[in-house]
């Protein structure tokens, strides 16, 4: 049964390679990615136990509690990303649960995070080379932690499936998910910065720390299995003993959790339908002009507010201050300044494939003759109406972060300008050119088959074009700033929207005509990702 299920997972990965030529080059980029970055960590493994053994132990034991705790985590904010061996789909076979579960279990590694992994975890297992009894508790680690990694993973995401499958919630676990990603990278730098120093400052207090928390990570169990090898390289033998019930004791209770979750959701499954949900008045339409532009404003708006595949790269507008504030060693003063006209080009950059978002609601659209005129321009107002009021805001900020009130006018003027002619763009460009994006109830993170590759061409050209027209403007704004010129200032702030909201007028008009003579085609397009 393990043989058929890892048959079937390599199966369906051989058969993304049929799909598309794009699917195909993002998945070799992708491994390829993930085998740099496995090189490099086993050859950081090796070259420090040579050197530093007893360190190297010590940050692979907290990498790896790290590790675990990911592919714990990750996959409940990510859950329905990948379904290809959903439990669901076994019901009405006869399969004995603990052969389910073994099949299920292997069938997790086949996967490039799972091959990464499992390459990974045995490669650092060589870091205790010198000695060979660590090297043989180090791969007993491996395995235990790789099946960690594995079971625990499925145990939580089967268990925590009834919450999951509904909408709701799904919407807001990855609003909460969405925070933590954006704020990573600013995260890691600061705390770099800080250890750098603190190395400089403190001398050996960063070593303590982290040998102390290497010692509590290894007594629970995302670090265990990656303290075995170290205990047996200091002759610890009670200490590795002792690691090795406490990883071989939480193996053995995610595997009766996930029994458990499992049976319930093959003998029980969650039933669809429920309580519908009440009406609620019409909302934004309540609250818009009764014209044809005003139903397509109202119908987005509400998009924008309600679809999490919207909301959550709306997140990006309000996070964009702490990112770029950490962007720079000196506090963020200086790299600040982009604040307001990065929001700009994000913001219109938004309804660059926004017919592909609708998905089957385009058909209301091709089925009612909804005019080109009318469907750019109802898209393109929100994004105009919120965006104005938050780039002002984000220019008042700006200046008053750095005192550069002189640079107020071009920063406004340019900003106004990127926020118009990004829009522009992007309403010509949505009508011209779509690439798959997640469906309507689908996690926002979910990637399409085959939409990789399309996706990178395809916002690449629109974000490009977008900075492309909005030059002129850019470098009268810079020539102010950097000059400084409070008179050339004045003249950016009203030249630079002047030439925006032409490109806005140019854009929503070519893309109108476009939207004219391929409305049915693109409704092709768009049921074509189904």
């Amino acid at each position: 049964m393990v043989a058929q299920f890892v048959r079937l997972k390599l199966t369906l990965m051989a058969n993304t390679f049929r799909r598309s030529v794009w699917q195909t080059i993002g998945i070799v980029l992708g491994s390829l990615y993930a085998a740099g970055l496995v090189l490099m960590a086993v050859a950081a493994a090796v070259a420090g136990g040579a050197t530093e053994p007893v360190v190297t132990g010590q940050v692979i034991v907290i990498a790896g509690a790290v590790l675990v705790l990911a592919w714990w985590l990750v996959p409940v904010f990510f859950y329905g990303v990948d379904a290809t061996l959903d439990p669901h789909r076994f019901a009405t076979y006869a399969i004995p649960r603990p052969r389910l579960l073994a099949g299920l279990a292997v069938a997790g590694v086949v996967s490039v995070p799972g091959i990464a992994t499992v390459l990974a975890v045995v490669g650092a297992a060589f870091a205790w080379w010198r000695t060979p009894l660590a090297v043989l508790a180090a791969l007993v680690g491996a395995v235990l932690a790789v099946a960690l990694c594995v079971v625990g993973s499925r145990a939580i995401t089967t268990i925590l499936s009834p919450m999951l499958e509904s909408r709701r919630s799904r919407e807001v676990l990855t609003i909460v998910a969405f925070v933590p990603i954006m704020l990573f990278g600013p995260a890691i730098s600061w705390f770099a910065q800080r250890m750098g120093s603190a190395t400089v400052t403190v001398g050996d207090t960063v070593p303590a720390a982290v040998g102390g928390a290497a010692h509590l990570l290894g007594w629970t169990p995302l670090g265990a299995p990656w303290g075995l090898a170290a205990s047996v390289h200091d002759g610890a033998w009670l200490t590795a003993l002792g690691r090795l019930a406490v990883a071989v004791g939480t193996l053995a209770l995610a595997v009766w959790v996930w029994e458990r979750a499992l049976a319930r959701t093959l003998e029980r499954p969650a039933e669809g339908g429920g309580k519908g949900a009440h009406g609620k008045g019409l909302g934004l339409f309540d609250r818009v002009p009764a014209t044809p532009v005003g139903a397509v404003v109202a119908r987005t708006a509400t998009y924008w507010v309600r679809d999490p595949r919207y909301s959550a790269s709306m997140l990006i507008v309000p996070l964009l201050p702490v990112v770029l504030y950490f962007a720079t060693r000196n506090g963020g003063a200086e790299v600040i300044v982009i604040l307001a006209p990065l929001t700009a080009w994000i913001a219109g950059f938004g309804i660059s494939n926004d017919v592909a978002y609708d998905h089957t609601a385009f058909a209301l659209h091709v089925a009612t003759g909804t005019p080109g005129r009318t469907d750019r321009w109802g898209r393109a107002i929100p994004v105009l109406a919120v965006g104005t009021p938050l780039i002002v805001a984000y220019t008042l900020v700006t200046a008053g972060v750095t005192g550069l009130w002189e640079s107020l006018p071009p920063l406004l003027g340019l900003s106004i300008g990127l926020l118009a002619a990004s829009t522009g763009v992007s309403s010509f460009v949505s009508a011209r050119w779509l690439y798959p994006v997640p469906k309507p109830g689908d996690s926002p993170f979910k990637q399409p088959q085959g939409a990789t590759g399309a996706t990178m061409v395809a916002q690449g050209v629109s974000m490009g074009l977008a900075a492309i027209v909005s030059l002129p403007a850019l470098a009268l704004a810079l020539v102010s700033i950097l000059l400084p010129s409070v008179a050339l200032g004045w003249v950016t702030l009203v030249v630079a929207p002047a030439l925006g909201a032409v490109v806005l007028v140019l854009g929503v008009r070519w893309g109108a005509q476009a939207y004219d003579r391929r409305a049915p085609e693109l409704l092709q397009r768009v049921l074509s990702y189904a």
